[in-house]
Parts: C-alpha cells; sequence; structure tokens
C-alpha cells in the first residue's frame, strides 16, 4: 500500500513520483507566492496602480511571469535530470519510457512558457482594464494579487516541465504560435499589413517583427524537438518500416529548419531565403501528408485520409491566391494553420499505434515496485 511522500521526502526527491511533483510544484509556487508578494509591496507601497498598461499591475505581474515561467521550468528539468539514479537507470521499463530532454530544447520550451505568461497575462490585464474601467489598485491588494498570479505561473510552468510528453509539447507549441503571432498583430506599426502578407509583420524595425521573428525561430526548434519525440516509439517491424521512420522524422525536422529560418532571414533583408525556406516548408509538409500511409504503414487511415483533405485545401487556397479570390495573407493563415494541426493530430494518433507515448519524465506509476519500496 503506496502513502503520500512526506515534505522532507519531496524536498529530497522532488519529482520522484507524480504525487512529489506535484507537491513540490505547491512548496516552489508557495515559495515565490511569498517572494513576489514582499518584493510588490515594496514595489507599490504608497500607490494606487492602474490595471494594465506602463507602470501597472498587469505590466508587474506580466514581466515577473514570465520570468518566474522560464525558471520553473529550467529547474524541474534540471531535477529531473538529477533524480536518474543508479536504481532508476537500471530499470528497463523507465529507461523504455524516460526520454531525455537536450539544453536546446529545454532553452526553447522555457522560453515558449516565459512568452505565453507574458502576453497572456498582458492580454487579461488589458480586459480587466476594459472592465473596470477607472479603477485603481490599492499597494496591498497589488502585492497580494501578484504574488498569486506569478505563483500560478510557476505552478502551472514547473508542472509542464515534469510531465512533459509530444502530445503536450505540441500543445506548448500551438499555443505559442497563436499568442505570438496575435501579439505581433496587435502591435504592428502597420494597421494595414494584412493587406500584403503575413511575412510582413517581420519587417518594421520594431516590438511587431521582435515578436513576429522570435516566434517562429523558437517554434522551429519546437518542431525540431517535436519531429525526435514524436516518432521515437513508433512501432519498427521491418527495414522498410524504419526508413519511414527516418524519413518522416527528417521531414518534421527539415519543416522546424525551415520554418526558423523565416524568422531569421526577414522578408525585407534576405527575399531569397525567405521565400525559399517558407516555400520548402509547405512543399516538405505536402509530401509528409501524401505520404505518411507509406512512411509508417500503421498510421490510422482517417488521419491518412485528413493528410489528403488538407493538402487539398491548400491547393484550392493557392488557386484562390491565382485567381485574385484571396490575398496571400489568408492563404498563409489557413494554410500555417492547417499544417500544425495536421502536427498537433499527428501527435495524437501516434497514442494510437498500440505504443505508449514516450514520457519525459518519470512518475510513480513507471518506478519498479522495489524501487517504490526504497
Amino acid at each position: 500500500m503506496s502513502t503520500s511522500p512526506s515534505v522532507a521526502e519531496v524536498v529530497r526527491h522532488p519529482v520522484a513520483s507524480a504525487e512529489s511533483a506535484e507537491s513540490a510544484a505547491l512548496l516552489v509556487s508557495a515559495s515565490v507566492f511569498v517572494v513576489a508578494a514582499v518584493i510588490g509591496l515594496f514595489a507599490f507601497w504608497g500607490q494606487f496602480l492602474p490595471i494594465s498598461g506602463p507602470g501597472s499591475l498587469g505590466q508587474f505581474v506580466a514581466i515577473w511571469s514570465g520570468v518566474a515561467a522560464v525558471a520553473a521550468f529550467v529547474t524541474a528539468r534540471v531535477l529531473i535530470s538529477r533524480s536518474r539514479t543508479p536504481a532508476l537507470s537500471g530499470s528497463r521499463r523507465a529507461e523504455a519510457t524516460i526520454v531525455d530532454f537536450p539544453w536546446y530544447d529545454v532553452a526553447a520550451v522555457a522560453v515558449a512558457h516565459g512568452v505565453i505568461a507574458l502576453l497572456g497575462w498582458i492580454g487579461i490585464a488589458d480586459l480587466l482594464e476594459k472592465s473596470f474601467i477607472g479603477a485603481q489598485v490599492y499597494a496591498v491588494s497589488a502585492a497580494l494579487l501578484a504574488g498569486v498570479a506569478i505563483a500560478a505561473s510557476t505552478y502551472i510552468s514547473f508542472l509542464s516541465a515534469v510531465s512533459m510528453t509530444p502530445t503536450l509539447l505540441s500543445l506548448v507549441l500551438a499555443v505559442f504560435l497563436v499568442v505570438g503571432a496575435f501579439a505581433s498583430m496587435l502591435s504592428s506599426s502597420d494597421p494595414l499589413w494584412w493587406q500584403k502578407n503575413l511575412s510582413t509583420l517581420g519587417m518594421p524595425d520594431d516590438i511587431s517583427s521582435l515578436a513576429f521573428n522570435l516566434t517562429l525561430i523558437i517554434a522551429g526548434v519546437l518542431v525540431t524537438a517535436i519531429a525526435h519525440y514524436a516518432t521515437a516509439n513508433l512501432p519498427v517491424r521491418t527495414p522498410k518500416e524504419l526508413h519511414g521512420r527516418s524519413w518522416v522524422r527528417g521531414a518534421l525536422t527539415l519543416i522546424g529548419i525551415l520554418l526558423a529560418c523565416v524568422g531569421l532571414f526577414p522578408l525585407d533583408r534576405s527575399l531569397t531565403i525567405h521565400n525559399v525556406s517558407a516555400s520548402g516548408m509547405a512543399i516538405v509538409y505536402v509530401i509528409l501528408a501524401l505520404g505518411i500511409g507509406r512512411f509508417i504503414p500503421s498510421m490510422p487511415r482517417v488521419f491518412v485520409v485528413l493528410g489528403y483533405v488538407f493538402v487539398g485545401v491548400i491547393v484550392l487556397l493557392a488557386i484562390f491566391f491565382i485567381s485574385g479570390y484571396y490575398n496571400l495573407t489568408a492563404v498563409e493563415l489557413v494554410a500555417f494553420l492547417m499544417i500544425f494541426t495536421w502536427l498537433i493530430v499527428f501527435m495524437r494518433n501516434t497514442r494510437s499505434l498500440g505504443v505508449a507515448e514516450p514520457a519525459l519524465a518519470p512518475t510513480r506509476a513507471q518506478l519498479e515496485p522495489e524501487e517504490l519500496a526504497q
């Protein structure tokens, strides 16, 4: 009969099990709440703060939530890497289910969590500002609210790092892309950017271009990470299936590299490389979607047909653009949406092939009974 870990056990082994990870996340977020509330009290003392805008409560929460989310994610991954004890690594079951997270993937996913927290709280603050017009927040209330918000960001980021799986990683990618794209659109200095194309957002030398290009670069790194984790446990019984899995992994990696290049080489600085990267990404996706049934024969037939439908829609959009019915921005938005929707659905379908999804952190259920007894 298992018992809940004590506080001392959680401190010594914070990510040894699912229960201890939850407790560790609570302890870390509680500590962050105290620190953030105290700092906020000193920073806000004697002031009445606006909800959003420069020098506001929302700005304070957004910035420090972003920092806390990055720190919590990195801390959790470091704890996981250090928790690989000899006894644990000796378990065949644990080796089969735990996947290592390279440092560059940790950095990219951590920054993605930080940006989501930063922009998310800015958006919430703007919404509250419009809901409570003219309202101001007292210093003590502001400090407590800031502590709660920053602690919540810490808690979510810590648990996300501990329970990271390929499916969750793809959802982080989707949320990050949506948040980054909307931030760039809303902050664009050109209100009519949509009349040209999506890449116009990365051209001006302002916060809009920085948000857009940085979003694409980090998203590209995330896609390369997904390329490995999504294919790690695909069933391979023949050399042909091994070759197909390698091809799928290579194609997804190439999509990630090309996506990052779109952000690294903005349209106004390197037109050729930018267009080649964007077009190449679409071409690789079309080949992958049309050939996924051959590359991975065990892939569900419905998903294979879905790929055909998505490619058909993209071709139809291209025809609409050539005929002048759609502008390029509409085509790019819909195409990007369909590509990343397909990628997320691909993550979920790899779980339906009868192979357990590779976890990126140990859970209590993965430990052998003799390990739990120690």
